[in-house]
């Protein structure tokens, strides 16, 4: 077994410097596919850890904002170029510590590079408007600026793209950050920011602190010089810290659960319909919130696109994520396939009908991970827990409909409302879906699971605060607006 002293272990990074907790305790993180594995260590940081970072930040806020959005552009233009030089190091650590396969991996760490070359460009673009004013002699217009210091909040299951999609806009517009990642992939947030460190942005700008969210999520929140939080996570927490920000009239984003649908009518291309059904609800093991966890299909061609489905599905590879070989990787860790294995348990008891995996893989190879085959239920109704609630793993339920009216309904019928896809030729169809879906993100003959990072991102009902993420609408939440009027 690996041990501390065998691997390395991660400090904050606070004002441009690493540094131990005042706690002197360190949180160990494991391999998902062999828990015998440490991938590395991170600090379990305290309150008046919390505050230094808060205080270098709101000062290094005060040199940033005044740079122009050109300099700035050129710091994430830099830190691009350097994520990218690292990119097979960063890749090869998110697989270990997070479980994903080392393609997906590599993908989302160039997806991370593409975000921030793309915010760089950010800015060079309008930030303000002229406003005709009623008094002809006077100049009037509105301008964008900086809220200051944003805690960042991010998830284990994107350990590099999410705090990127957050950290690149709060930047590029003039904030400094302070970026508290999940403890199950702080490693891998660590050795993003050691990529950072090498870009050279001025002191307090960008900040990284580990700790438990009830100290440091929780902390952010409270703290009263934290003048926005952006966060990613699960609905009770992520509502916990809305309230709390919002208590103290600070400025909150929240994105959360999703509960996806994948409608499939009975004049479409079923074998696109099927693929996309396993790539939207089984790639990186359903720890997606866009997965597709329920297919909804109309009877004519339930029976087969059943079939094929499971003909497709028993091909699938599943072991380590480094294997490249392997198509489906472990559970993240031994807590989230308790809930997995949890979650197949209640189907069962509720009367769903298990038609494929529900166990583990039989190979002694994989004995010391936490893996689910992918699994399968059919006879799925909709009052059923395991088409209500969230599962975050590699599990689809199979709902069967008469019409298309009829699947919207069912694809309604829970609080969520992040990710919805449905695959048909019929315009009739299309048009209804877009229209009465309430879903923030509507895709046609495509998989639920999918982000442009040019495009706005945000979910509806339970899923979101309902702002939005990435590309231009990010400035709506990373800035507030200033109206000034000028007269001679």
């Amino acid at each position: 077994m690996s041990t501390i002293a065998e691997t390395k272990t991660y400090l904050n990074y606070v004002n441009g410097v690493w540094q131990a907790s005042s706690s002197s305790e360190v949180v160990p993180s494991y391999n998902p596919a062999n828990k015998n594995e440490l991938v590395g260590s991170v600090q379990s940081s305290t309150k008046a850890d919390l505050d230094k970072v808060v205080d270098v930040a709101k000062k290094g806020q005060k040199t940033w904002k005044n740079l122009s959005g050109t300099e700035r552009g050129n710091y994430l233009f830099k830190m691009a170029q350097i994520l990218e030089d690292n990119l097979n190091d960063i890749a090869e650590t998110l697989t270990r510590e997070m479980g994903k396969t080392l393609a997906e991996a590599k993908g989302e760490t160039s997806r991370g590079v593409a975000i921030l070359r793309y915010y760089a460009g950010e800015g060079m673009r309008e930030i303000g408007g002229v406003i005709p004013a009623s008094d002809s002699s006077a100049l009037m217009y509105s301008k964008r600026v900086p809220l200051g210091v944003v805690g960042v909040i991010t998830p284990w299951n994107f350990p590099v793209a999410i705090p990127i999609w957050k950290m690149a806009p709060a930047l590029i517009y003039g904030n400094a950050v302070i970026l508290k990642p999940a403890t199950e992939a702080a490693v891998t947030a660590a050795k993003v920011m050691e990529c950072f460190d090498q870009a050279g942005l001025p002191d307090g700008v960008i900040n990284l602190i580990t700790g438990k969210g009830s100290v440091i999520g929780q902390g952010l929140a409270e703290h009263k010089d934290v003048n926005a939080v952006t966060f990613t996570g699960s609905n009770n927490v992520g509502n916990n810290i809305g309230q709390t920000v919002a208590g103290r009239g600070g400025k909150y984003q929240l994105e959360m659960g999703g509960k996806n649908p994948i409608i499939v009518a009975d004049d479409c291309d079923i074998d696109l319909a099927v693929d996309a059904a396993i790539s939207g609800g089984l790639k990186s093991t359903g720890q997606k919130c866009t997965c597709s966890s329920r297919v909804i299909v109309q009877s004519s061609i339930y029976a087969e696109f059943k079939e094929k489905l499971l003909e497709k599905v028993k091909d699938i590879k599943v072991g380590n994520g480094l294997d490249g070989t392997t198509w489906m990787g472990p559970c993240s860790s031994e807590s989230q396939y308790k809930t997995v294995r949890g979650y197949i348990t209640k189907g069962i008891e509720e009367g769903a009908e298990l038609i494929l995996g529900g166990d583990t893989p039989e190979s002694t190879d994989l004995k010391d991970g936490f893996y689910v085959n992918p699994t399968i239920f059919d006879g799925v109704s909709s009052s059923m827990t395991i088409a209500q609630e969230e599962i975050f793993g590699p599990v689809l339920a199979l709902m069967k409909v008469e019409t298309v009216k009829e699947a919207i309904e069912l694809a309604n019928d829970v609080e969520f409302g992040l990710s919805a896809s449905i695959f048909t030729k019929n315009i009739d169809y299309i048009l209804t879906f877009i229209d009465d879906i309430e879903a923030g993100l509507v895709r046609i003959n495509s998989e639920t699971a999918g982000v442009e990072l040019q495009a706005p991102f945000g979910g509806m009902k339970a899923s979101s605060s309902q702002s939005r993420e990435q590309g231009q609408a990010a400035k709506e939440f990373f800035t507030t607006t200033k109206t000034v009027f000028i007269k001679g």
